[in-house]
């Protein structure tokens, strides 16, 4: 399960929105903004690559996020 509470709080710090999250990783607002609701359970591990990419994360708070059971 991914740490959504987590990822939105990282990304309002990185002055980052869900929605420039979305379009620089190619995907639709709208799906983007289900898989958040839905847990992130959804994102593919290409998906969370581009985000660590273009938010940008480092390594510990990737694991933080994305490697929570």
């Amino acid at each position: 399960m991914v740490d959504t509470l987590k990822l939105k709080e990282l990304l309002t710090k990185k002055n980052m929105t869900q929605e420039k999250v979305a379009a620089a990783i190619g995907m639709d607002r709208s799906t983007f903004y289900r898989k958040m609701k839905g847990g992130g359970e959804s994102f593919t591990i290409g998906d969370i690559q581009k985000m660590v990419e273009v938010i940008p994360l480092t390594k510990g708070e990737a694991k933080d996020i994305f490697l929570t059971s």
